[in-house]
């Protein structure tokens, strides 16, 4: 089936994007590339707007790290987008979930 094959050769041009290779538990894909986003200790915020994302008061997401030992690493940075593998504490989810670096909101702290 073309279809088939046209998304694997998909799939395999974004795991190889990211240096990603699955193994063990097969992880779907979450397109977030349209959300703000900034890593956190032990997860991802993630929200509509830099407004949302920042403050403590809006509505954001946060999804914890899915820290597995089959995976080499969690985060997958890439030059224009990051990967992270996570968990969405609902329902047994979990997603390799990409960012668009643009939109990432980093610390003040983590810029100097």
């Amino acid at each position: 089936m073309k279809l088939l094959d046209r998304y694997f050769k998909l799939q395999k041009q974004i795991y190889d994007y990211f240096g990603y290779e699955e193994d063990w538990v097969v992880i779907p894909i979450d397109d977030t590339t349209d959300m703000y986003w900034r890593l956190e200790e032990n997860g991802v915020r993630f929200a509509n707007s830099i407004k949302e994302l920042l403050n403590e008061e809006s509505e954001y997401y946060f999804h914890e790290i899915y820290k597995q030992r089959f995976l080499p690493k969690w985060v997958y940075p890439g030059k224009d987008y990051t990967m992270i593998c996570v968990d969405t504490c609902v329902d047994g989810n979990k997603f390799l979930q990409i960012f668009n670096n643009a939109k990432q909101v980093k610390d003040e702290e983590d810029e100097s």
